[in-house]
Formats: structure tokens, C-alpha cells, sequence
């Protein structure tokens, strides 16, 4: 009952700035976590960053220092504020929610983030 949307991926140049938002909706009362996924062309899916409820946040080392991961509460969105981005950075994006009592794993339906050199 969990719904994710995300968007703010397009084609940027390296070294530019993005900024990626997921909007959550439907029963999200027991999510305690929320990060960001990517998948490149022959590539698996992989961890980008992640937030709890209470605000504690992790990275892939090869993003710490250019990304940033934070949320609003009120508008109950997720955001993924992209840095120095680098054509290894293009990839389509995808939120997820995770359900602590349910343990269950919510996706979007992924937003494409294009970087060129």
C-alpha cells in the first residue's frame, strides 16, 4: 500500500548538480527507512544512500562528499541532493521504503539521471 514516485532525472553535464525528490504516499506510518538505489545498463541495482526515521544517514563510498540524502517529514518526500556528478554517476534511480513491521521493501518506478562528459 506503499506508493513511491520519483523525479528530477535528466541529462546534466559532469560536474553539475541534481537534485532528486521521492514522494511518498498510501500507508507510510511504519516506514523507519528510506534511501536510493541505482541501475546502469548492464549493471546490478545498487545501494546509493539511505536515511532512517531518525535522521542517521549512510553512503556508498563512491558518493560521500557529492551526495546528500535528507527528508521532510510533512510532505513526506525523500530527497537526493547530487553533487560533482560524473558520467559513472548515470543510472536510473530508484527510492525505496522499507516497513519495519511488515518487513517489506517498496520501489519506485525509478527516474533516469544521465551525466556527460
Amino acid at each position: 500500500q506503499v506508493q513511491l514516485v520519483e523525479s528530477g532525472g535528466r541529462l546534466v553535464q559532469a560536474g553539475e548538480s541534481l537534485r532528486l525528490s521521492c514522494a511518498a504516499s498510501g500507508s507510510i506510518i511504519n516506514l523507519s527507512h528510506m534511501g536510493w538505489y541505482r541501475q546502469a545498463p548492464g549493471k546490478q541495482r545498487e545501494f546509493v544512500a539511505g536515511i532512517t526515521h531518525a535522521d542517521r544517514t549512510n553512503y556508498i563510498d563512491s558518493v560521500k562528499g557529492r551526495f546528500t540524502i535528507s527528508k521532510d517529514n510533512v510532505k513526506n518526500t525523500v530527497y537526493l541532493q547530487m553533487n560533482s556528478l560524473k558520467p559513472e554517476d548515470s543510472a536510473v534511480y530508484y527510492c525505496n521504503a522499507d516497513d519495519y513491521k511488515l518487513a517489506s521493501r517498496y520501489w519506485g518506478q525509478g527516474t533516469q539521471v544521465t551525466v556527460s562528459s
